[in-house]
């Protein structure tokens, strides 16, 4: 019902200028940005975030939108053809960087600045694109292509954008990406800083003012980004390009800050921002209900009146023919070196977790060891003074399902997957991801092949300490 009242104010919109010309897309692609907005209730940027309160009052703000998987190779590789990253077989984090390594999208399936060219749009990403696929940059994007890179590198690295709607020709309409730094951002200049005095870190976390200034900075980069769409929306302003420009502010993943968070499956992982605003879009309309970001992908198509794909793994969000999901699921594999596999269903009041590498702890040697939460949590942990929950949570003995109240557990820290009270449901979320590994094509199903790995290794060495690597350790110690 929701759902046909937002239809029923998009249809009455006027929708002239839809209409007399095709509209340009935008897509303000944030890194590792959590919704921590004051509209998402989060009452600590409360008044901070104008910019975004403003964008969200001139469309449509979706509360919980959730992404395919919560790393950024995988994510954006989803994205940009609109279908499961574990489909098309580009699920391992920071895949096909090598020719050895090389992986293509499965025949028929195009990634969405092809298809908009095709369709007569010039096309842009202005930052990193970052797809675990094989592709021709000055295929699949019109303008702002730096030279292709050469030797070992030619075709596998380099892919970065250095243009936006000012290069495209005039007259013609675009469809690009921004690509911000969102969690990433430098917050250094930002004089308006949350205190960390007075941030209150989950349970997971130690009481520690060296995790409250982790918290309080994702804070401070949310009002940084805040900024940074300004600055955006200005220029649009000022070219004289808004009244034809929908745009759609979102996130790879949840935050980098925070483990838990980023590369993992938890709500803090996969939940992200996602606004959307512009001509014959619905104003100051909020949705509640579940949306995965693969729509994103399926709903610019859309707007730009092409016809969609029979393959997609989203649905247009203003489409007549939209119905309302009562699950979505993400997945998380290999990431960098670390190799796991982890699938999630969200359904309207549970978290399902499936981990199907139960030989290992969550907080496996990775990217963050460097970092100095992570050096504390291991620091403690070898003390024995880390505490009840925060062990359990980083150093625990991992389960094979996790069930949580997303109501009553919003931190994901009371597994229910033992409690007889919650059998039912803790079915129905197993047949649920079954049903979608089986429909899906899950390729997770199936360990990497050597030859991958063996590129891995190549790339990462000794900080490559799965098992799964061990065979190439031999062969390297064996030629010393």
């Amino acid at each position: 019902m929701k759902h046909l009242v937002l239809l029923l104010i998009f249809l009455s919109c006027p929708l002239t200028a839809l209409a007399a010309k095709k509209p340009n897309i935008l897509w303000i692609f944030c890194e590792d940005l959590s919704p921590w907005m004051e509209s998402y209730g989060f009452p600590v940027n409360a008044g901070k975030t104008p910019t975004l309160d403003k964008l969200s009052s001139n469309g449509v703000r979706f509360s919980r939108c959730y992404v395919p998987a919560p790393v950024c190779s995988a994510c954006r590789s989803a994205m940009m053809t609109g279908v499961y990253q574990t489909t098309t077989g580009t699920h391992q984090h920071r895949s096909s960087r090598s020719p050895e390594a090389a992986i293509h999208l499965p025949k028929g399936i195009k990634p969405l600045p092809q298809i908009f060219m095709e369709h007569g749009y010039a096309t842009f990403n202005k930052g990193k694109d970052d797809y675990n696929f094989i592709y021709k940059r000055n295929e699949h994007y019109s303008v702002g292509n730096s030279k292709p890179a050469t030797g070992k590198k030619k075709g596998f690295y380099g892919k970065k954008g250095n243009a936006d709607w000012t290069a495209a020709p005039e007259g013609k309409p675009w469809f690009g990406q921004i690509q911000l730094g969102g969690g990433k951002t430098n917050t250094r200049k930002l004089t308006d800083k949350v205190d960390p005095a007075t941030m209150k870190v989950p349970p997971y976390f130690p009481n520690e003012e060296l995790f409250r200034k982790e918290w309080a900075h994702h804070y401070d980069t949310v009002r940084v980004t805040d900024g940074h769409v300004k600055q955006i929306m200005e220029r649009l302003k000022t070219d004289g390009l808004l009244e034809n420009t929908i745009v759609f502010f979102f996130s790879d993943h949840g935050n980098n800050h925070s483990l838990r968070h980023k590369q993992f499956c938890y709500e803090g992982g996969v939940h992200v921002p996602l606004i959307i605003s512009g001509p014959g879009i619905p104003k100051d309309a909020v949705q509640k209900e579940l949306v995965s970001a693969l729509d994103i992908s399926a709903t610019t198509l859309a707007l730009a009146g092409i016809e969609l794909p029979d393959y997609l793994h989203g649905q247009d969000l203003f489409g007549e023919s939209y119905k309302q999901r009562d699950h979505i699921i993400s997945a998380r594999d290999r990431c960098d070196f670390t190799i796991d596999r982890i699938r999630t269903v969200r359904t309207e009041k549970f978290r399902y977790l499936r981990n199907f590498m139960t030989d290992r702890i969550l907080l496996q040697p990775q990217y963050r060891d460097g970092q100095a939460q992570t050096k504390r949590l291991r620091e403690l942990h070898a003390k024995g003074e880390l505490g009840k929950i925060p062990e359990w949570a980083f150093f625990g003995k991992r389960p094979a399902e996790e069930l949580y109240d997303m109501e009553k557990d919003p931190h994901q820290i009371n597994n229910l997957a033992d409690d007889p009270k919650y059998a039912g449901e803790l079915k129905r979320h197993r047949d649920l991801l079954a049903a979608w590994i089986k429909e899906t094509g899950d390729k997770g199903e199936k360990p990497e092949s050597e030859q991958h790995l063996r590129a891995i290794y190549k790339r990462w060495g000794k900080k490559c300490v799965n098992p799964e690597f061990d065979v190439f350790k031999k062969e390297a110690t064996q030629t010393e």
